[in-house]
């Protein structure tokens, strides 16, 4: 973040939805709902994974990194856009947009290597049971998200440093609701080319490459589900696996759609819809797709409510 762009304005106006006024009230209404909600389902799930000796395992370790990505993933834009939804001002500052441009992508970068991680744990627990315990240690596990964080952190640092280098020629509006790298390479002027190949290199890598491991990691698992003899076996092993395809589906969907295509041909509203579900929904949703799915999660949240409640 030392390199910034000398020619940079003091702020940037982040246009919204402001082409369809009738449209803020609700989305504010919205955002105040769902942000607590995210907020208090992921810290839930991040509790009973440290406090509930049951959940001391890979998978619930790797939950716990996701529920607290949630958390700051949607910590990172939410705050701003009720800024701008409830206020006549639609302002950011030139700093305050590189630190969320950061922030916004690190999260986002990490989450969708992560995400493949446990589908590889999910890979290992079912199609070689006798060697999990061997192959996903306690030593292995943090090494494993160790190295997601810091392919995050590398993305974001990378593709918002060239982004931030790019020429504004006075340009400070933005048609968007945050600070995103395509929204900010449609917003510079003259060549841009070679940063709209470089941000579909770099994200080939960081979607593609992590989805084709999942659908490969899944391809395996239907196989090996299928050579249970038992249907009892079948659905436990089925239901340990569908609540993390959904969150797979829809993390990887709206974010393909987005990153996947060059930013010349992103569509007016896109990127705003896309900002709100993988930013806002998407978090939202995850505390309940794991809690509503799962009986070990479903148990040791009404163990941690019924200590809370009897200690009062």
């Amino acid at each position: 973040m030392a390199v910034i762009n000398k020619s940079h304005p003091e702020e940037f106006i982040l246009l919204g939805f402001s082409d369809h006024p009738w449209l803020e009230l609700p989305l504010f209404i919205i955002l105040l709902v769902t942000y607590p909600l995210a907020m208090t389902g992921n810290i839930a799930i991040i509790l009973v994974s440290i406090l509930d000796p049951h959940l001391h395992s890979p998978m619930y370790f790797f939950l716990t990194n996701l529920s607290f990505l949630d958390m700051c993933y949607t910590t990172s834009i939410v705050p701003q856009m009720l800024t701008n939804l409830g206020g006549s001002t639609k302002t950011i500052s030139y700093m305050r947009c590189a630190v969320q441009l950061y922030f916004y992508h690190t999260m986002g970068g990490t989450e969708c290597v992560l995400l493949a991680l446990m589908s590889f744990d999910r890979y290992v627990a079912i199609c070689r049971p006798l060697h999990y315990t061997l192959i996903m240690n306690q030593r292995t596990c943090l090494l494993l998200v160790s190295t997601v964080w810091l392919i995050g952190i590398s993305y974001a640092v990378s593709e918002a440093t060239v982004t931030l280098q790019l020429p504004l020629c006075g340009h400070n509006e933005m048609d968007h609701l945050v600070c995103e790298i395509p929204v900010l390479i449609k917003t510079a002027c003259g060549e841009k080319d070679t940063n709209e190949l470089a941000l579909s290199v770099v994200c080939i890598f960081i979607l593609a490459v992590p989805l084709c491991l999942i659908l490969a990691s899944y391809a395996s698992i239907g196989h090996a589900v299928l050579k249970i003899k038992s249907s009892e076996g079948r659905k436990k092993a089925f239901a340990t696996c569908s609540s993390h395809l959904v969150v797979v589906l829809l993390f990887y969907g709206p974010a393909i759609s987005m990153y996947l295509q060059p930013p010349s041909s992103i569509t007016k509203d896109q990127p705003k819809f896309m900002a709100l579900f993988y930013g806002v929904v998407t978090p939202t949703l995850n505390p309940f797709i794991y809690t509503l799915r799962n009986k070990d999660v479903k148990g040791a949240l009404g163990n941690l409510s019924r200590n809370i409640f009897s200690s009062k």
